[in-house]
């Protein structure tokens, strides 16, 4: 007897909660037992259950339906992030085009220069390597080498070298000109990526005052009124995120990489004016 009103206890109080009803029948007896209005744990989950089932539909939700719920702020909003995110994909596609494959021509660059003892034409080397901007870099020394040898070719012999160190400005002053022709565009890539989430942001503030402006006509002050304005303001964040993820992992990984170029083409001058000092100054 005693589990039996344990077992009606408990089916009462699952009724009174689940179906917030005001009173519950015993099945058979018709027998209606008051439901109490004490605030149960219970009562705090399923609320917060509808809530968070709300902002899920939202999310994961057709972008369509999204837009259809959106403010006409939140739609600027999301089309000039939308612009933003395709302008940098397309810096991001660019520069992978762009540096793609330079570690392995600058390899193979300076295993031709290293492996002869004299100089090589630099279309020759273009040739054979690439475009990889240590070709640029040799070529400007090659032509300053050649200008102080009064034409004669710096692979025809015979000439002298007047002044190493006039080649070695060229060269760096080519470098320089890589660089910057390499870090083109890495300027935009970091204002999407520090911009973009400040632009997400602002909708998301506009979209919270929105949704508590709305709170005296809906006529409810509690969370779950103001639950979708909140989760569709909150998608102008997300939508900044996304633009400026990719655009900022895309910025350092292409700048680690133009530092290591600039590098080596600094080294790479220095070591071909020693070699032309080696061959020519004696």
């Amino acid at each position: 007897m005693k589990r039996a009103y344990e077992i009606l206890a408990g089916a009462a109080i699952f009724h009174c909660v689940v179906s917030s009803s005001k009173l519950f029948r015993v099945p058979g007896l018709n027998l209606p037992i008051a439901c109490a209005t004490v605030d149960l744990p219970w009562q705090k989950i399923i609320f917060w259950g509808k809530t968070i089932s709300s902002l899920a539909f939202l999310v994961f939700a057709n972008p369509l339906t999204l837009l259809e719920q959106t403010s006409g702020v939140a739609r600027a909003i999301l089309g000039l992030l939308l612009l933003l995110s395709i302008f940098s994909w397309a810096l991001i596609l660019q520069k992978f085009a762009q540096l793609g494959g330079i570690d392995r021509k600058t390899e193979k660059f300076l295993m031709l220069f290293r492996g002869g003892r004299g100089l090589s034409d630099p279309n020759t080397l273009r040739a054979g390597v690439g475009s990889s901007p240590l070709v640029a870099v040799y070529a400007a020394g090659y032509r300053e080498l050649e200008a102080q040898m009064n034409g004669a070719g710096p692979r025809a012999g015979g000439g002298r070298l007047k002044n190493a160190g006039a080649v070695g400005v060229e060269m760096q002053v080519a470098a320089g000109e890589e660089v910057r022709r390499l870090e083109r565009g890495m300027s935009s890539l970091a204002t999407i990526a520090s911009v973009s989430p400040f632009i997400g942001l602002f909708g998301t503030v506009w979209g919270v005052m929105d949704a508590f402006a709305g709170l005296g006509d809906a006529g409810a002050a509690s969370l779950r009124a103001v639950a979708p304005g909140i989760a569709e303001a909150l998608i102008t964040t997300a939508a900044g995120l996304f633009a400026a993820i990719p655009a900022l992992i895309a910025y350092n990984h292409y700048l680690h990489g133009i530092r290591g170029i600039a590098s080596r083409m600094s080294d790479f001058a220095a070591e071909f004016v020693a070699k032309i000092e080696t061959i020519y100054s004696s």
